[in-house]
């Protein structure tokens, strides 16, 4: 095993660690509230028009934990009081699903009035997408707080570990481009003191040199990685040098282990958060995204949108069906994520965020780690009442289309629609907030 997986094992273990005794790094949405022991699950008989729920292990844990961080958050939102007894949860949303129902037949019946189109900012189906990264903390934070707190807890492992820890700043605290150019950079430099060890030449780095002064010297972690290789600044002649020298290098490491180290180094990866919500009707309607669903920002894709429909109104053709489904491709690449909701008889959603290309499957084990009954049989049908396959299951969520947001029923096969009956877990059905 090479050093750098050396070291991502060693802190992984120190972060489990940390996890059995309760100790975090910092503040943020813990995690690791107290819940109930998970269920014992066993296999339940197939069928050819019900999915059947694989076995699972610790996906209903991950759920209450998902659960806790989510509670966390709105309980630092919203202090006031709310009657969260299963009764009056099932009431309420019994009351907004008739509610629901008697609009819909209102509004097939007579135009809505446009004033009550209007969308506001403040009405967004979810506060953001948040992410998970068990190596550094147990915290659910959006991606640019993490790497923040990435940076932070690289440079603090500097002092015992200036090598290893250098080339992972190299790799997590620049863009990708530079990245690469410097570790591609800072191998040829050792590669030359390893393959040449008579050629003093190569021992010494000219701090002026245009290629050091562009993707060296101003790259975070590089400076560091330099002086643990065994690289110390000097000057020669009035003019700034970095001098190798073997008895500088740190610890017992030798240059086949650093060369190897850069280029076996990676980006700590961050697990993205479920960030799930229970819904009742009337919070379902609200359906506009954040801005972090998007690859580019709102503006440029309204001033992207507004110039494909003057060039179609220019042109004052008619689109083929090949110019439409391009036009949808195009529309597609513009979400990293999906947002999905998932009705169950009662009216209640429960809401969760996605990978765009995430799987199907990933959306049933998402809804099973929700059940009270984890073996119960169930289906999901989009809104055409279309049912989801067994070759559907490694399909993606681009790839089926189910993006930006999507709404999904749960039906029980054969069984007859029961507005009373709760499917959920109480502890999710906690997650219920008065609007």
């Amino acid at each position: 095993m090479s050093k750098i997986k050396k070291f991502f094992s060693r802190k992984k273990e120190e972060a489990a660690f940390k996890l059995k005794i309760g100790g975090g790094m910092g503040q943020g949405r813990a995690l690791n509230a107290a819940a109930p022991p998970p269920s014992n699950t066993s296999s339940s008989k197939s069928s050819s028009s019900a999915y059947v729920p694989p076995k699972r292990q610790e996906l209903s844990s991950e759920a209450r934990a998902a659960a806790a961080a989510a509670l966390a958050r709105f309980e630092k939102k919203e202090s006031k009081d709310f009657n969260t007894s299963l009764a009056a949860i099932k009431a309420q949303a019994k009351r907004e699903l008739e509610a629901e129902q008697k609009l819909r037949s209102e509004e097939n019946t007579a135009e809505s009035s446009s004033s009550t189109t209007t969308v506001t900012r403040k009405n967004l189906a979810c506060e953001g997408v948040f992410f998970r990264c068990p190596l550094i903390g147990e915290e659910v934070l959006p991606r640019k707080e993490w790497k923040a707190k990435i940076k932070e807890f690289l440079y603090q492992q500097l002092e015992s570990e200036r090598a290893l820890t250098a080339c992972l700043i190299i790799c997590n605290c620049n863009t990708r481009e530079k990245a690469d150019d410097c570790i591609q950079t800072l191998t040829k430099y050792l590669e030359n003191i390893h393959n040449h060890p008579d050629e003093e030449k190569y021992y010494k780095i000219r701090m002026s040199n245009k290629i050091f002064s562009e993707k060296v010297r101003y790259v975070e972690g590089a400076l560091d990685f330099l002086l643990a290789a065994g690289f110390r600044e000097i000057e020669i002649d009035g003019e700034p040098f970095m001098l190798w020298s073997k008895e500088n290098v740190e610890n017992d490491h030798d240059l086949p282990t650093l060369i190897d180290a850069l280029k076996n180094a990676e980006i700590i990866q961050l697990e993205l958060d479920r960030n799930i919500r229970v819904l009742m009707p009337s919070q379902a309607r609200n359906t506009e995204l954040p801005d972090d669903f998007y690859r580019i920002s709102p503006e440029e894709i309204k001033r992207e949108q507004q110039l494909r429909t003057e060039a179609i109104e220019n042109a004052q053709v008619l689109r083929t069906k090949a110019m439409r489904e391009r036009e949808e491709q195009r529309n597609l690449r513009l979400y990293r994520f999906a947002l999905i909701r998932v009705k169950f008889p009662n009216g209640i959603y429960i809401q969760g965020t996605f990978n765009v290309y995430e799987k199907i499957r990933d959306i049933f084990e998402f809804v099973q780690s929700c059940l009270i009954d984890e073996n119960l049989e169930f289906n999901l049908v989009v809104t055409s009442g279309i049912k989801f396959t067994e070759d559907d299951m490694e399909k993606t969520l681009y790839d089926l289309r189910l993006i930006p947001n999507i709404v999904l029923f749960f039906t029980i096969p054969g069984a007859s629609t029961s507005y009373d009956t709760n499917y959920l877990k109480e502890e999710l059905l906690m997650l219920v907030q008065k609007i």
